[in-house]
């Protein structure tokens, strides 16, 4: 049994809970889209096409931003072949993926379904076959209420309000010599920032998001982020970060450690923006997009795409299917998320629907969650008002990648509204149990409204379409309060979430 404690104050506010750290990704991709979110002819389809059941999962979830269409897809992307009579609608060949994509979906419908599923839509603009004008001419499709051709061809598409979206992506990975178009810092650079003074010029309340480099694996790392800032930060607000290298591979104690890389890739990029800004004697601070994250086993047969003549519409392309110990790294990485909320301002879980995702469906059947669906609902739901910053005192396990790490990793976040202190917790140990006692007399802690622990003798457990539901977050009975103090235990290789309701009398 390990023993840790947990110290919460008032005065340790990190900043407020973003909505937008809640965020997914749709991209063209694999069935995300085609038998993903859209499927006409399912039982729960809508008038659009759209599946009521991962509709409804998509708000279960909790998700608030969903970035769209890529991704690697968005670097060949000509948008305007999704827009018009759905049957005079060309089909693409998608080279990022090696597949095609009959334009079913596109602007329009994907607008469509954001407002459905009550989400903000976050666009990404082609800056790899194309350039400034392509960008404005999705910008003016989307945002101007009419009397110029993009926005009349909207309204006779059907749309007559603008859809006003305001966060937009210029661009993807462009690090990446996997990327179409792929360009040098320098010229990446340039290119964005004329397409943020343009897109400015048309619609000056956007948001706009420069890629950063798509891994702190890559050569280009950190150089990268600097020369690119450097050309483009007067005309953007947010710098985009990428990660995908978490993954078990036999090394658990590591993988359950992922927090610990995300840490220190958010203190790198934000290390380096503040860089650029001393350098150019900028005022404003440059935020971090954290709009691709998950857990991905990029070397298993689901990843492999189609070869050669074959160009599939909408074929299986990383299904990874998610054990517990998937989704405790997953709570933990949303923990790190939380703790840099003074720099991470948004972030997209990559990807929402069968593509490395929390939802799943079988074509013309059910739609199910994966164990990774578990945390993120749980956090998106309970994190509520001010992060707070929460002092650990906890034994170290020790990785192979990271060196000794805390067993317990926690973020807190508190509602001055309700008066709420909740706790996501993580135990790292793959053996032992925790003795935990979390000292929050400051709030005047009365009771434990709900704890709820996910974890499971097998880390490996898998929901499949049979059974999603038989593990999964379960009451843990053993935290108790007294004297504005809590202790319990948390099982070896867990994810607990626990809220804390004030003393009535204080």
């Amino acid at each position: 049994m390990h023993h840790a404690t947990v110290t919460l104050d008032p005065a340790f506010v990190v900043g407020p809970v973003r909505p937008r750290t809640f965020g997914s990704f749709v991209e063209h991709l694999g069935r995300c889209v085609y038998t993903g979110i859209h499927e006409p002819g399912h039982p729960t389809a809508d008038a659009d096409g759209f599946r009521g059941d991962v509709l409804g999962l998509t708000r279960e979830l909790g998700v608030t931003t969903v970035r769209y269409p890529g991704g690697n897809f968005v670097s060949g992307y000509r948008w305007e072949d999704g827009i018009g009579p759905v049957e005079q609608r060309p089909t693409r060949l998608d080279l990022a993926w090696h597949s095609s994509d009959p334009n079913t979906v596109g602007v329009d419908e994907f607008m469509r379904w954001a407002r459905a599923a009550g989400v903000e839509p976050m666009m990404a603009v082609n800056l790899g076959t194309r350039g400034v004008q392509e960008a404005l001419d999705l910008l003016e499709y989307c945002n101007v209420p009419g009397g110029s051709s993009w926005s009349d061809q909207r309204r006779a598409n059907g749309a007559e309000d603008p859809y006003r979206v305001k966060m937009w992506c210029l661009g993807n990975e462009m690090d990446g010599p996997w990327q179409i178009g792929h360009k040098t810092a320098h010229e990446y650079g340039r290119l964005a920032a004329e397409t943020a003074r343009a897109m400015r010029m048309m619609d000056p309340d956007l948001e706009l998001v420069v890629c950063g480099s798509s891994g702190s694996g890559m050569p280009t790392f950190g150089e990268w982020e600097r020369t690119v800032l450097t050309e483009t930060y007067e005309h953007v607000d947010y710098v985009s970060a990428h990660a995908y290298y978490w993954e078990e591979n036999g090394d658990l104690a590591s993988f359950l450690a992922s927090s610990v890389d995300m840490d220190h890739f958010v203190d790198a990029v934000s290390a380096t923006a503040d860089q650029v800004r001393a350098a150019g004697k900028h005022e404003k601070r440059i935020h971090i997009s954290f709009d691709e994250w998950n857990v991905w086993y990029q070397n298993a047969e689901p990843s492999a795409p189609p070869k050669g003549d074959d160009w599939p519409v909408a074929p299986v392309l990383l299904e990874d299917r998610y054990d517990v110990a998937d989704a405790v790294v997953v709570g933990s990485l949303l923990i790190s998320l939380l703790r840099h909320t003074d720099r991470v301002h948004a972030a997209s879980l990559a990807q929402l629907v069968n593509v490395i995702a929390p939802i799943m469906t079988e074509p013309g059947g059910p739609a199910w969650k994966q164990t990774i669906f578990h945390p993120f609902a749980l956090t998106a739901a309970h994190a509520k008002g001010e992060v707070l910053r929460a002092v650990v005192g906890s034994p170290t396990t020790p990785t192979a990648k990271f060196g000794d790490v805390p067993v317990v990793d926690t973020v807190a976040t508190h509602d001055p509204e309700t008066g709420e202190i909740v706790l996501f917790v993580v135990n790292r140990s793959v053996d032992a149990p925790v003795h935990l006692e979390i000292d929050a007399r400051a709030f005047a802690v009365g009771s434990v409204t709900e704890a709820l622990t996910l974890a499971n003798p097998d880390v490996h457990w898998r929901a499949t379409v049979e059974d999603d539901s038989s593990v999964g977050p379960v009451a843990n009975t053993s935290l108790k309060v007294a004297d504005g103090r809590v202790e319990g235990e948390l099982p070896p290789v867990s994810w607990t979430v626990v809220r804390l309701g004030r003393d009535a009398g204080a």
